[in-house]
C-alpha cells in the first residue's frame, strides 16, 4: 500500500508528543516496535509554552522547556520512532486491529498508548496568549519560583486554586486570590486555610478584564472589574496565576474509552484502560501532579505495558 509510514501495520500508535507521549515513544522505540507518534494539536505539550523548566532532574542550571521536549523527540527518532503531524479526528476501539483517523487517513495498530494530555483553562482575555511564561501561568509549582519577593495573583475558587495560593506564599511577597464569586467550589478546610495565611488577600465578586504589560511584554498588572458593581480598578502584579481547572483531551475517544465526569480517564491499573491493548500515560489520567517528571514517567510505564502486551500476543 506504499512506504507512507502511516499505510504500515503498526504496534504501537502512541497519541501526543509531550513529555509522556515522547517518552513512551523512546521506550518503545528502543523495544524495536517502530512506534508511530500523533503530535497532536499541541506540539510538545504544556512544555510547549514553558520558558524554562528547573525541576527536571539532571539539569542543575535550568533547561527550556520546548527544548527538552525537543530533545526527547528525537532521541525516538533516533532510536525509530515516527512522527505525524496532525490530531486524531475519530478512533474505532471496538475490535483489533485498532483504528485511528488522522488527517484524513485511517491508521492501523494493534496497540495505542493515549498521552494526549489535559490543557489549562486559560481566563479567555485579549491577547492572554502572549503573556504565557512572561509572567502569566498555569501551574504555580512549575513557575513560582521565579516570583521570589514579587506580587502575585491567583485566580480561581476550588481546590486547586487554594493550594497553589497557599504553595506560592512561599516565594511571594505577597499572594492575592480573585474569585468571580463570594463562594467557594473549594472544601472548607483548603478555603480556612487560606484565610488564615496572613500573606494571602481576598478580592471576590472580581474577575480579571485585562492584562498590563510593560515595554517588554512582561506582565506588570491587571485590571480588575467588580461584578456586582461594575466598577474597575488597576492593581500592579508580578505574576498571574491561572488555577480554574484543566481540559483533558480526550474527546475522540469518549464513548470508548472510561472517562469520569471532567473527561480524565479512569485507570484500570498500571497504565491499562478498559480495553486491553489501550494504555494511558500522563496528564490525560493525572489530574493530581501534572508535571513533565511524573508524565514521563507514565509514559515510561505505558510503553513497557504495551511491549508486554505485545509480547504475550507473540509479537
Amino acid at each position: 500500500m506504499g512506504s507512507h509510514p502511516t499505510f504500515i501495520m503498526r504496534n504501537v500508535v502512541i497519541i501526543g508528543s509531550g513529555c509522556a507521549g515522547n517518552t513512551a515513544a523512546i521506550y518503545s522505540a528502543r523495544a524495536r516496535l517502530s512506534p508511530l507518534v500523533i503530535i497532536g494539536h499541541e506540539a510538545g505539550g504544556q512544555l510547549s509554552i514553558t520558558s524554562i523548566v528547573e525541576n527536571f532532574p539532571g539539569f542543575p542550571e535550568g533547561v527550556d522547556g520546548p527544548q527538552l521536549v525537543e530533545n526527547m523527540k528525537q532521541q525516538a527518532i533516533h532510536f525509530g520512532a515516527d512522527y505525524i503531524h496532525g490530531s486524531v479526528e475519530e478512533v474505532d476501539f471496538s475490535k483489533r486491529p485498532f483504528r485511528l483517523k488522522v488527517a484524513g487517513v485511517w491508521v492501523e495498530t494493534r496497540t495505542v498508548i493515549i498521552a494526549s494530555g489535559a490543557s489549562a483553562r486559560w481566563l479567555g482575555i485579549p491577547g492572554e496568549e502572549q503573556f504565557i511564561a512572561k509572567g502569566y501561568s498555569s501551574c504555580a509549582t512549575c513557575d513560582g519560583f521565579f516570583f521570589r519577593n514579587k506580587k502575585i495573583m491567583v485566580v480561581g475558587g476550588g481546590d486547586s486554586a487554594m493550594e497553589e495560593a497557599n504553595f506560592l506564599t512561599r516565594f511571594g511577597e505577597s499572594v492575592t486570590l480573585v474569585h468571580r464569586r463570594d463562594q467557594f467550589r473549594a472544601s472548607k478546610i483548603m478555603v480556612d486555610r487560606v484565610m488564615n495565611n496572613p500573606k494571602i488577600t481576598m478580592i471576590l465578586n472580581t474577575a480579571v478584564e485585562s492584562i498590563i504589560p510593560n515595554e517588554t511584554g512582561d506582565v506588570v498588572g491587571v485590571v480588575l472589574k467588580n461584578l456586582v458593581t461594575g466598577e474597575t480598578k488597576n492593581q500592579d502584579v508580578d505574576g498571574l496565576f491561572v488555577a480554574i481547572g484543566h481540559i483533558p483531551n480526550t474527546k475522540p475517544f469518549l464513548g470508548q474509552i472510561d472517562t469520569d465526569d471532567e473527561g480524565y480517564i479512569v485507570g484500570k491499573g498500571g497504565a491499562r484502560t478498559n480495553i486491553p491493548g489501550v494504555f494511558h500515560a500522563g496528564d490525560v489520567e493525572d489530574r493530581i501532579y501534572r508535571q513533565a517528571i511524573t508524565a514521563s514517567g507514565a509514559g515510561c510505564k505505558a510503553a513497557i505495558e504495551s511491549e508486554r502486551f505485545l509480547e504475550a500476543e507473540g509479537h
